[in-house]
C-alpha cells in the first residue's frame, strides 16, 4: 500500500515500586488501541513503553527487603511485561532506565546541557517528596505536604546541580500559546500556563544522599535526578545517539500519553530539556484522568486497588479493554465498579455484539448450509445499512484523531445496534418460510458483510474479539494484515463458508440478583452461562440456587404496580428512573432496562415489583423496589399481568 507516514506514541514509563493496578492497564490499553488503529491505517508506528527504575524510593524499598535495587526492579519489571502480554499490548520497544543504552543517552543529554551553560552547581535546601520524587519550594506546599500526593515532605540540604528552567519559561509559554494542541485537554493546559506564570524555580537535577541512579558524567559523586533520567527515555526509544536515521524519522513524538498527576513534569521540565538541546517538542501531551474505585482514588492503604491480572482471568481481556475504553470519557476521571463492568459486558458485548454474530452465523448455517450467498436486489434497508457502515469507518477515524476513544466505540456500537434492528425489520425467518430466496440471500449477505466490517473496526480495540468474528465468518485472509481500505463494502466473497462457534461473550449472571446491590462495591462472585442464540432461545430450567420453602417465598411482597413516569438516569446509558404507583402509594425505582425500552413506551404499563426490598442508591438515585423481568440472549421482557389488574394487587 505504500508509506502513509509514521506515528510515535508513548506511555509513561511505569515506576516499579509494586505491581501495576488497573489504572496502569487503562493507560496502556488506550495507547495500544491508538497504535493499532494507526497501523490499520497503514502508518509506520513506534509504540514505546518501559520502566522508571531509579531514585530514592526504590533504593529504600530494596534496602527494607534486604536485596539490591537491581534485583528488586528486575522482578517487578517482569510482572509489567507479563501484564502487557496478557492485555495484548503491542509495544515496539520497552525502555528500562537501567539499560546501558539509556544510561549513555541520559549522560550525554546532561553533558550537552551543562556545556551550554544551562546546568550549574549550587547547594539545595528545600522540600522533597520521595513518593513523587519531586522538589518543592515552601510556597507550593499545601498544609506543609506535597501538593501532588498530599503526603509529608522531607527537608533536604545537599550540594546539587541545577537546571535553568527559568531561562526558558517565556519561550515555553509562547510555544503553548502558538500550539494549543501541545497540552490536552484544555483544563490541563490552563493549569500548566498558570503554574508557569506563577514563576519557575531552577530545578535541582542531581542528588548525593543516595546512589541508586545514573552518575552525573562530570561528577560521579552525584546521581542524576530521577525525572531528568526518566523523561529522557522518549529519546532513547526513538534512537537518539544510537540510530540517527530512526531518530530523524520518528522524532518528535506525536503523542505522550500520561496520567494527569505527571502532566507538570511532561509539559514543563521535559519540553525545556528539549529546548535546551535544540530539539523539536512533542506534538501533544495528553493528561488523562484517574480511574477511580467508585468515587475514590485507588490506593493500597485504602485496600481498593484492582488487580488487572485477576480481572482479566475472571472476565476476559477484551471485556476489560472494552470497559476501560467505552465507559470513560477520555481526559476525565472515570469510575470502576464490578457492577458497571458486568452491565457493560451483558448489554454491549453479550446482548448486542455477541448475539448479533451468533444469530447471523446460525441463520446462514440453517438457511444456506453455512455458505454466504450471492447478493440480490437492494431495498432502502440495505442501502441504509451500507451507508451507515461506510460513514462509521470515517467517524471512528475522526474520533481517534481527536483522541475520543469512547466516541469511536460508541460509533461502532451504533452500527451493531442498527444491524440488530435490521434483522428484526428484514425478518429472514419469514422470508425463508415464504420461500423468498432472493430476498433472503440479500439479507444474509448484508448481515455477514456488516459483521466483517465490524470485525475490522473492532480489532484495534478488542483484538481477540475481532479475530474470533473473523474465524466464525470463515474468512481465510489474515485479519492482522488487513487495513482500512479493506473496510469498504463488498469485500466479503460469496460462497465463503461460515463456521459455527460458541458465543464470544457469554452473559454473566450474578449469584446475587438483588437489584439493590447494583451500586455495591464489594466483590461478588459471578458465573458465566453460555446461552444459545440464532433464531431460537433455549432457556435452561435447572438451577444451582438453594431450594427454599414456602416460608422463604412468603417473605417476598410482590405487587402489581403502574408506571406513571419514566426517564433516563443521567450519566447511565442502561438505567431508567421510574415513578410507579402501588395502590395509593407512589415510589421511585431504578431499573437496568434502557437498552430494551424507550421511556415513553413504559407509561401506563402494569408490572410486577418486589415491594419490600430495602431502598438502595443506584448511581446516586434512590431505588425503592425492584421490577421483575425475564432475560434471554434475544433481549429482555418485563413481567406484566394478562388483564387490567389494579396496581397494589398482591402477586401470590
Amino acid at each position: 500500500m505504500g508509506d502513509k507516514g509514521r506515528y510515535y506514541i508513548t506511555t509513561p514509563i511505569y515506576y516499579p515500586s509494586d505491581r501495576l493496578h488497573i489504572g496502569h492497564a487503562y493507560t496502556s490499553t488506550i495507547a495500544d488501541s491508538i497504535a493499532r488503529w494507526h497501523r490499520f491505517n497503514g502508518k509506520d508506528v513506534l509504540f514505546l513503553t518501559g520502566s522508571d527504575e531509579h531514585g530514592q524510593k526504590i533504593e529504600r524499598i530494596a534496602k527494607a527487603r534486604g536485596i539490591e535495587p537491581k534485583d528488586y526492579v528486575d522482578k517487578i519489571v517482569g510482572t509489567f511485561k507479563s501484564l502487557w502480554e496478557k492485555y495484548d499490548i503491542t509495544y515496539d520497544d520497552f525502555v528500562r532506565t537501567t539499560d546501558e543504552r539509556h544510561r549513555k543517552v541520559v549522560q550525554e543529554v546532561f553533558q550537552r546541557i551543562y556545556d551550554k551553560g544551562d546546568i550549574y552547581k549550587d547547594t539545595y535546601e528545600g522540600w522533597y517528596c520521595t513518593p513523587c520524587e519531586a522538589f518543592w519550594v515552601e510556597t507550593k506546599l499545601e498544609d506543609g505536604n506535597c501538593p501532588d500526593c498530599g503526603r509529608p515532605v522531607e527537608l533536604v540540604k545537599e550540594e546539587s546541580y541545577f537546571f535553568k528552567l527559568s531561562k526558558y519559561a517565556d519561550g515555553l509559554l509562547q510555544h503553548i500559546q502558538e500550539h494549543p494542541e501541545f497540552i490536552r485537554p484544555e483544563s490541563r493546559r490552563n493549569e500548566m500556563v498558570n503554574f508557569i506564570k506563577s514563576g519557575l524555580e531552577d530545578l535541582c537535577v542531581s542528588r548525593t544522599t543516595f546512589d541508586w541512579g545514573i552518575p552525573v558524567p562530570i561528577d560521579e559523586n552525584h546521581v542524576i535526578y530521577v525525572w531528568f533520567d526518566a523523561l529522557t527515555n522518549y529519546l532513547t526509544g526513538a534512537g537518539f545517539l544510537q540510530d540517527e536515521a530512526a531518530f530523524a524519522r520518528y522524532w518528535p513524538a506525536d503523542l505522550h500519553l500520561v496520567g494527569k498527576e505527571i502532566v507538570r513534569f511532561h509539559t514543563i521540565i521535559w519540553p525545556i530539556i528539549l529546548m535546551a538541546l535544540d530539539l523539536p517538542l512533542p506534538k501533544t501531551v495528553f493528561g488523562h484522568g484517574w480511574l477511580l474505585f467508585g468515587d475514590e482514588k485507588m490506593s493500597k492503604s485504602k485496600g481498593n486497588v484492582v488487580d488487572p491480572m485477576e480481572l482479566a482471568d475472571e472476565f476476559g481481556v477484551d471485556a476489560i479493554r472494552y470497559f476501560l475504553l467505552r465507559e470513560i470519557s477520555f481526559g476525565q476521571d472515570g469510575s470502576f465498579t464490578r457492577q458497571a463492568l458486568i452491565d457493560r459486558i451483558n448489554a454491549d458485548l453479550a446482548n448486542d455484539l455477541g448475539n448479533l454474530l451468533h444469530r447471523s452465523v446460525a441463520m446462514i448455517i440453517r438457511y444456506r448450509d453455512g455458505v454466504i450467498p450471492l447478493v440480490g436486489p437492494l431495498t432502502e434497508l440495505e442501502e441504509e445499512l451500507q451507508h451507515l457502515a461506510a460513514t462509521t469507518v470515517v467517524e471512528v477515524g475522526e474520533h481517534i484523531d481527536k483522541l475520543e476513544l469512547n466516541g469511536a466505540l460508541s460509533a461502532i456500537w451504533r452500527l451493531v445496534a442498527r444491524t440488530n434492528k435490521y434483522i428484526d425489520e428484514a425478518a429472514p425467518w419469514s422470508l425463508n418460510k415464504a420461500g423468498n430466496n432472493e430476498r433472503l440471500d440479500t439479507v444474509l449477505y448484508h448481515l455477514a458483510e456488516t459483521l466483517r466490517i465490524l470485525a475490522l473496526l473492532i480489532k484495534s480495540f478488542l483484538p481477540t474479539t475481532g479475530a474470533k468474528m473473523w474465524t466464525q465468518l470463515g474468512i481465510a485472509t489474515d485479519l492482522e494484515l488487513c487495513q482500512v481500505e479493506d473496510a469498504k463494502w463488498g469485500g466479503l466473497r460469496p460462497n465463503t463458508k461460515v463456521q459455527k462457534g460458541e458465543p464470544i461473550f457469554p452473559r454473566i449472571e450474578l449469584d446475587e440478583t438483588n437489584e439493590a446491590d447494583a451500586n455495591d462495591e464489594t466483590p461478588q462472585k459471578t458465573k458465566k452461562e453460555v446461552q444459545p442464540a440464532g433464531g431460537q432461545t433455549v432457556v435452561q430450567t435447572k438451577t444451582d440456587k438453594p431450594l427454599i420453602d414456602i416460608d422463604d417465598f412468603a417473605k417476598l411482597d410482590l405487587r402489581v404496580a403502574e408506571i406513571k413516569q419514566a426517564e433516563p438516569v443521567p450519566g447511565a446509558d442502561r438505567l431508567l428512573q421510574l415513578q410507579i404507583k402501588i395502590g395509593t402509594e407512589e415510589r421511585q425505582i431504578v431499573a437496568g432496562i434502557a437498552q430494551h425500552y424507550q421511556p415513553e413506551a413504559l407509561i401506563g404499563k402494569h408490572i410486577v415489583v418486589v415491594a419490600n426490598l430495602k431502598p438502595a442508591k443506584v448511581r446516586g438515585v434512590v431505588s425503592e423496589g425492584m421490577l421483575l423481568a425475564a432475560s434471554t440472549p434475544d433481549g429482555l421482557g418485563l413481567l406484566t399481568v394478562e388483564r387490567d389488574i389494579p396496581s397494589g394487587a398482591q402477586v401470590k
